[in-house]
């Protein structure tokens, strides 16, 4: 019995506790405009970006390229043609869990307001304040709170299902 689908729904969830996490940082630094070190400088907002883990990164015996080649192969094991990583054209061999590929910061301009009597304000009297939407933000929030529970339920369900393999 393989117990991959604990790897894929770990993976999913922590993925997706990393894009939370960034999130309440952006939400949280919403008006920062100042550095740790209280130094001028408007905080930039970040983005999570995730990447597909394919079987062989998780160790699963999945086919990969034959002697090196570069090619897709017909694999008879599993009646499908591959790609390196076990990657195939149909169902049977396909992404095995997510990563966190990069967190970048975003290149959006930031918002100025006009407000004289802020201290942060230049001589024309506009405030430099990060490039942060937090209806956009809070949309993502509860994505990703979603896909996490997605994740709980799909480990919790596997967990059922082998515990019921037991009783058998």
């Amino acid at each position: 019995m393989s117990f991959s689908a604990f790897d894929i729904s770990g993976s999913g969830m922590y993925a997706q506790k990393t894009m939370m996490d960034n999130i309440a940082s952006n939400i949280a630094n919403v008006n920062t405009t100042r550095n740790p070190d209280g130094t001028p400088g408007v905080y930039v907002k970040k983005s999570v970006s995730f990447r597909a883990i394919y079987a062989d990164k998780l160790g699963s015996t999945a086919p990969a390229f034959p002697n090196g080649e570069h090619t897709p192969y017909y694999s008879q094991t599993y009646g499908t043609v591959a790609l390196k990583g076990g990657v195939s054209f149909d169902e049977k061999e396909i992404s095995q869990g997510v990563e966190v590929a990069e967190i970048t910061p975003s290149n959006d301009p930031y918002k100025t307001i006009y407000d004289p009597t802020n201290p942060e304000a230049d001589a024309d009297g506009f405030v430099t304040l990060p490039n942060i939407n937090v209806v956009e933000e809070m949309v993502n929030m509860v994505s990703a709170s979603r896909a996490y529970e997605a994740n709980v339920t799909t480990a919790e369900t596997t967990k059922g299902m082998i515990s019921a393999a037991l009783r058998i």
